[in-house]
């Protein structure tokens, strides 16, 4: 299966530093994204750590050729990559006054044996366009995510909520952290969306639909994303990823590039 990238980032129309980065490897057939926190450019420090450690980690569990390179290897090497990237944002916040406190949330999308990976701590969202409807594979890890499955407030409610950016999960900010990784099945002509909440929050996911729908060229489609979250008051950094599946042999691109704006 090939796949197609487009990533963009900006820093919206609230916010003069961007804490949001993406790294795309295409020879991984990986993508992801981290939305920074913390002091003074520590989000910025945690994200972009948090993001090179798990595209190194998988590097090298996939040029090993003794790995293993089953389903469940599949996600337990995603899972400690994202714990050795845990360790190191950790380790680096209390190295340093200024870093202390700085975490990151994360969602990485892996494809494997024609299989899709999508691992994620914190709120940064994955989404899947099949068709014209636009499913959510991931699932938050936030105060609101869980008053929504208590039943304490109505989604009514959470859209006004002044909760909303308060993760129960993030990279760096305890020892260790637990990386929620779904399988799920991929077809040509999928789309996935990999976005901060600086999108999310921004837009409903009705409106989200509407705008990929619009457009067919990957670059358009994010670019108009980024300018609806922008339109909508833009209070954060916005980053997306999109990744389309093709049907045929996977031809040569970039090896991997970082991007951050």
């Amino acid at each position: 299966m090939h796949l197609d990238y487009f990533s963009v980032i900006d820093t919206g129309r609230a916010r003069s530093n961007n804490e949001d980065v993406v790294q795309v490897d295409e020879a991984l057939a990986l993508a992801v994204l981290a939305d920074g926190m913390g002091g003074y450019q520590a989000g910025e420090v945690a994200s972009d750590m948090a993001a090179t450690t798990m595209r190194e980690h998988m590097t090298q569990w996939l040029a090993d050729p003794g790995a293993p390179r089953l389903a469940a290897d599949t996600a337990q090497a995603l899972m400690r990559s994202a714990q050795e990237a845990n360790r190191k944002v950790f380790e680096a916040a209390n190295s340093k006054p200024e870093w202390a406190g700085m975490g990151t949330t994360l969602v990485a999308a892996m494809v494997m044996n024609d299989r899709l990976w999508i691992g994620h701590i914190g709120d940064s969202r994955a989404y899947r366009l099949r068709g014209d409807r636009l499913e959510q594979l991931s699932r938050d890890h936030s105060l609101l995510q869980e008053q929504l499955d208590a039943g304490l407030i109505t989604p009514e409610d959470a859209a006004k909520s002044v909760h909303r950016n308060l993760v129960t999960r993030a990279v760096g900010v305890e020892p260790e952290v637990l990386l929620e990784v779904r399988e799920h099945d991929i077809q040509a002509g999928d789309l996935l969306l990999l976005c901060s909440d600086g999108l999310s929050d921004m837009l409903p996911d009705a409106r989200i639909e509407a705008v990929m729908c619009a457009e067919s060229e990957l670059e358009a489609m994010g670019r108009a994303l980024v300018q609806a979250a922008n339109d909508a008051g833009g209070r954060d950094n916005i980053a997306v990823i999109l990744v389309r599946a093709k049907g045929g042999a996977a031809t040569a691109g970039r090896a991997w590039w970082p991007f951050r704006r």
